[in-house]
């Protein structure tokens, strides 16, 4: 397997397509609902030495608090300023933590929700984590300041002011999302609110932000707030660099609106993904592991380097934001390496691996199960994959362990002779693997042995696991 260093994500290195990660650092972890002192030692002990490009954090404004009968993770997405004030912490801890992970080469990617504030069932008062007066019902929400002038009411034309049919893109853009106060981001003022918000970030050191929503906001609107921000600070980007940009539209096709109307602001979030590789990985619907030869566009997939990537996320892991029973999560533990593996060999799109908790369904519990252990060790197999080989090799692993079969098998890998340290089982330490060591003969052959019952279905090497 003849290895290629993929640079700033698949070598589009230009405006707000690009992640920023350092070169060879090829893909990002979201780590929900994490702590910003958390992160920031994250960042410095293993995210920075083991490679990763950059983290995806929850949304860092104040929101509403909500009592339902604990705090659901949700309520991270009901904006009530743009102050930085979240359990997350407050605005000192989240510039320690963005310059602590930029020093080591690890970039901040910020959830950014503002095509809506709260829902308009949040009552009145000061229920938020930053303390700020708001008036729900009278859309008054003087922290930022935003009045009733400053929403959507007007242009929305159902009976309830929702979103009634998703087949009418001006609905979808006008109206509430699940009673969410709908901003009119038309507006020149609201845009420059958003804007403002969004600077603030970038000048503390973000690289980039996931927009949250994007496909109940119109393509010209978002446009608009995008010009108004400023370059990436030049401590630690080039000058003149633009935030990396990645649009959540939900796009399975079947709907009035698709995601390729947002290419020209940014990537978009491949929903089919995961929705698709999760089938495949089930055996469901008669699909089978030999048919990915053409995976990615051949799928029917945006153009990989528009897509941003992921096997779950924070929505469709707990049922829910599209994907449906496919989506694999850590609750199939066995089949979700498999999927994140596959991901990450894969040269498609700009990855993202998920790290998440045990939940009870919607509500944010505090009982800490990553799903993260096992699919950071195998960050390396994306920046050392090319297309060319991955059918040759690492599906013919992957297919052995997919019907459950024992594998034993000599296969051509294209490196150099030597001893590679598995990164699935364990590590390259100090010249030594701490789990599964694979010898490489002169002419490039290697046997793989895999149980059918291992916990870890695949064997993964590459040029840099090499002794």
């Amino acid at each position: 397997m003849r290895f290629l260093l993929l640079l700033s994500a698949l070598g589009l290195c230009w405006a707000q397509y690009s992640p920023h990660t350092q070169d060879g650092r090829t893909s990002m972890v979201h780590l929900f609902e994490w702590r910003w002192v958390d992160i920031a030692k994250e960042c410095e002990r293993y995210l920075g030495p083991k490679g990763f490009g950059g983290v995806q954090v929850s949304p860092p404004n104040e929101n509403i608090v909500v009592h339902n009968p604990s705090r659901p993770w949700w309520e991270r997405y009901q904006p009530i300023s743009y102050k930085i004030c979240t359990r997350s912490g407050n605005e000192d801890e989240f510039r320690d933590m963005v310059t602590r992970c930029n020093n080591v080469g690890v970039r901040i990617y910020v959830d950014a929700v503002v095509n809506h504030m709260c829902g308009a069932g949040g009552g009145e008062g000061t229920s938020s984590t930053c303390g700020s007066y708001y008036n729900a019902h009278k859309e008054d929400f003087p922290a930022v300041p935003y009045s009733g002038w400053d929403f959507n009411d007007g242009k929305c034309h159902t009976s309830n002011g929702e979103v009634q049919n998703y087949n009418d893109a001006n609905q979808v853009r006008n109206c509430r999302v699940t009673g969410l106060l709908d901003l009119a981001l038309e507006k020149d003022y609201v845009r420059t609110k958003v804007a403002d918000y969004l600077n603030h970030l970038i000048d503390i050191g973000v690289a980039g932000f996931r927009l949250d929503a994007a496909k109940h906001m119109w393509p010209g609107d978002i446009k608009a707030f995008l010009n108004k921000l400023h370059n990436l600070n030049t401590k630690w980007f080039s000058a003149g660099s633009k935030p990396f940009i990645y649009q959540e539209v939900i796009d399975l096709g079947g709907e009035a609106i698709s995601s390729s109307e947002y290419f020209g602001n940014g990537r978009v979030t491949e929903f089919k993904y995961g929705a698709k590789l999760g089938t495949v990985i089930r055996k469901w619907n008669g699909e089978k592991m030999a048919y990915l030869k053409n995976w990615g566009e051949g799928w029917g997939l945006m153009p990989s380097d528009r897509a941003l990537v992921f096997i779950d996320n924070h929505d469709n892991q707990r049922g829910h934001g599209a994907g449906g029973a496919s989506i694999l999560t850590f609750w199939d533990a066995r089949l979700y390496k498999m999927g994140v593996g596959f991901m990450l060999a894969h040269p498609y799109g700009f990855t993202r691996v998920m790290s998440s908790y045990r939940w009870d369904r919607n509500f944010q519990n505090g009982k800490s199960k990553n799903s993260w252990s096992q699919p950071r060790n195998e960050k390396g197999l994306k920046r050392s994959s090319a297309s060319s080989h991955f059918t040759v090799l690492n599906l013919r692993i992957i297919m052995s362990v997919y019907f459950f079969r024992a594998l034993s098998t000599t296969l051509q890998t294209g490196l150099p002779a030597g001893t590679y340290c598995d990164v699935i089982s364990g590590d390259k330490i100090d010249g030594n693997c701490t789990g599964i060591k694979i010898q490489v003969s002169g002419d490039g052959r290697a046997h793989f042995s895999i149980s059918n019952s291992a916990e870890d279905p695949f064997i993964a090497i590459h040029a840099e696991s090499k002794l």
